[in-house]
């Protein structure tokens, strides 16, 4: 072979091994799923992309928007993606309302140490804490979270009754700023700046977070099919791996993430996404509960109690197994988990 011939054959092969799909590079591929839209939060996934961590930890992982909690759920049993991000109380509910289903997918990392669920009210209401809710107007969406889980709140603060309205998501704020209903339950990083957006000033505003109001739920896990558990247990510590170092440095620097979430969503708004992602870390990842419990772990005794609580508020088929729900065996080591921003005074 000449020289010529030589470099454009050996040209030609970079440029394929290039373009080649990612599995032909050494790379196990994990398709994943968001419980929601590319907002601030998601930059805890999307970094970690963006800066080519999982490649480094020979993994091609691509993730895509998500719908809910249910549906992330959903999806990882089906197999369509092999690991998500949803509500534990979701995940749970579908355990205990599919107790034969062949492909129940399991929670490996905790993320959200406490649930963002909340009621919100506006204070000409009058409603300034919980007892204030008897016998009034609540809205959310039928699936909502909060909603889903109200029976805990409402048992652990005395609430003899509440009357709910449902209505569509992108409703559920305005119905509440124009007088329609007297309260809401949502992610509060989510509505609290959905009602600003709506005109509503954050100062007028009365928020009840359950975690402040006798109710521990935990919130969002990192969950993997049982497929992947089974068949590929390595990739999964590797994910998780990957993933931690990433979410250390979008703790550390939030705002600066906000930038991978614009890549794959062009039209946000930078300024609400920073600020909504500083909500939530502050809410629900690097929280007082988180700190104690150490960041992804869970706290025995509390799964097992919301093990209970779900299955009494979501009335499920059969009593949730908290067992079989989580396994922390792909946890990265304790050193590498301590990646909390210090407290702040």
């Amino acid at each position: 072979m000449n020289k010529r011939l030589f470099l454009q054959t050996a040209g030609a092969c970079a440029l394929f091994a290039a373009l080649a799909p990612a599995s032909a590079q050494g790379l196990t591929p994990i398709k994943f799923q968001l419980d929601w839209r590319f907002e601030g939060p998601a930059a805890l996934f999307l970094q970690p992309v963006a800066k080519g961590y999982f490649k480094d930890a020979k993994l091609d992982v691509s993730i895509d928007a998500g719908t809910g909690s249910g549906a992330a759920v959903q999806r990882v049993a089906t197999g369509t993606y092999d690991m998500g991000f949803a509500d534990l109380a979701a995940l749970m509910e579908f355990h205990a309302n599919n107790p034969d289903a062949p492909n129940k997918p399991v929670a490996v990392m905790m993320v959200y140490n406490n649930t963002p669920a909340a009621v919100m009210a506006l204070k000409k209401s009058g409603i300034k804490s919980p007892a204030d809710l008897n016998g009034k107007k609540l809205g959310a969406p039928v699936f909502d979270a909060g909603r889903r889980a109200f029976p805990i709140f409402q048992k652990a603060n005395g609430i003899s009754a509440a009357n709910w309205v449902s209505m569509d998501p992108p409703l559920r704020e305005t119905m509440l700023a124009r007088g329609d209903v007297d309260a809401i339950t949502g992610f509060s990083f989510t509505s609290l700046l959905n009602l600003e957006a709506r005109g509503v000033k954050l100062d007028d505003v009365v928020t009840m977070p359950y975690a402040d109001h006798g109710v521990k739920l935990y919130g969002n896990v990192i969950i993997a099919s049982p497929k992947l558990v089974k068949e590929n247990p390595a990739a999964i510590k590797a994910f998780l791996s990957a993933f931690t170092k990433g979410a250390k440095e979008v703790m550390a620097n939030p705002d600066a993430s906000i930038e991978y979430v614009k890549q794959r969503d062009g039209i946000i708004n930078t300024d609400l996404e920073k600020r909504r992602l500083r909500m939530a870390i502050d809410a629900v990842v690097a929280s007082p509960d988180a700190r104690a419990e150490g960041f992804g772990q869970v706290n025995p005794g509390r799964l097992s109690l919301m093990a209970s609580q779900v299955s009494d508020a979501f009335n499920t088929k059969t009593r949730v197994k908290a067992d079989e729900v989580w396994n922390g065996n792909f946890l990265p080591a304790k050193a590498e988990l301590n990646v909390l921003p210090p407290a702040k005074k």
